[in-house]
């Protein structure tokens, strides 16, 4: 055997180890080993945060696994491009060796983005089966209810329209409306629309729904794994006030949700019931979020203004 040939060898046995730590190193990272330290330490490569469900958390890890995946990819396409500018840099007028294929480096370039694709899609799927997956009896069954311009949230005491409401919270132009949910359990949502298309969103728990009028009912569950005071928006054009569609998505533990929603069953208003479990004053009221001054008022006292100083001005002239 050459010499040439058994330098060769090395440098090729050299080179799959290398391909195969690089395979390996990625796999590891898609399989969603701690993730979370990677994601606080680079502001969670533009991702909202954690969120406060399981299935927020396994979307973010999804998130952060990708982009770290892309990154060693990137670096090494960058390291292939810059090596190639200088190892194969002009030295001279004489024209490099051609050749009419490389079979080893298009199978490398080949079946390596395949391979990827196929891990990415694998956990994708993987995620979105889970986060789509409905439990044949949640714990807890919240009707949401949109319209112009605001929200009533309905707790039910089963699963489909026939169920029945036990217990509701409706938000007015002056109150913000407040949904309180526990911790730890199965919450699944029920949504419908009397208008038009609104979206039923709270950032933290890192994706949103739409909500349809007529017969469609778009449902969804969640597990909140964090207490807290979360605003929620509306996420849809839905129209002029569309900006005014704030909630406020409070989650407690299970004792104090049943404590509340005892309350509210017995007949209390969604404030009464909130002091029942230790939110007084004006923590019974959304703290993440405010009433708006509608449009519709600010115009009022225009046409008020308009007419008092109209008022004064002929009161001037009369004198």
């Amino acid at each position: 055997m050459s010499a040439k040939g058994s330098a060769a060898r090395p440098r090729a046995a050299v080179r799959g180890a290398g391909l195969g730590l690089a395979g390996s190193a990625l796999l590891l990272v898609l399989s969603g080993c701690s993730l979370q330290g990677v994601g606080d330490a680079f502001g969670h490569f533009g991702w909202p945060g954690e969120g406060i469900t399981l299935q927020a958390h396994k979307m973010y890890d999804l998130w952060i696994a990708s982009v770290i995946a892309a990154l060693i990819v990137g670096v090494f396409v960058w390291g292939l491009i810059f090596w190639c500018i200088i190892r194969y840099r002009k030295r001279g007028d004489e024209l490099p060796v051609q050749t009419r294929f490389n079979m080893p480096m298009e199978v490398l370039y080949t079946v390596t983005p395949v391979l990827i694709v196929a891990v990415l899609f694998y956990y994708t799927a993987i995620v979105q089966t889970d986060v789509d997956k409905l439990s044949k009896n949640p714990d807890q069954v919240v009707e949401v209810v949109a319209f112009k311009w605001n929200w009533q949230f309905n707790y039910r005491d089963g699963v489909g329209p026939e169920a029945n409401t036990v217990a509701s919270t409706v938000g007015s132009s002056d109150v913000i409306p407040i949904l309180v949910l526990p911790t730890g359990r199965k919450i699944r949502f029920e949504e419908t629309s009397k208008d038009v298309i609104h979206s039923f969103w709270v950032p933290e728990i890192l994706f949103k729904r739409d909500v349809f009028p007529g017969n469609v009912r778009n449902t969804f569950e969640i597990t909140l794994d964090k207490e807290g005071r979360y605003v929620g928006r509306c996420a849809e054009l839905c129209g002029t006030y569309h900006a005014f569609m704030n909630f406020e998505l409070v989650s407690v533990a299970p004792q104090r949700f049943d404590q509340f929603l005892a309350a509210k069953e017995g007949g209390a208003t969604t404030q009464e019931a909130m002091a029942a479990i230790g939110f007084t004053g004006d923590a019974s009221y959304a703290t993440t979020t405010e009433p708006f001054n509608t449009r519709r008022q600010k115009n009022s006292w225009n046409q008020q203004d308009a007419v008092a100083n109209g008022a004064g001005a002929n009161a001037t002239a009369g004198k």
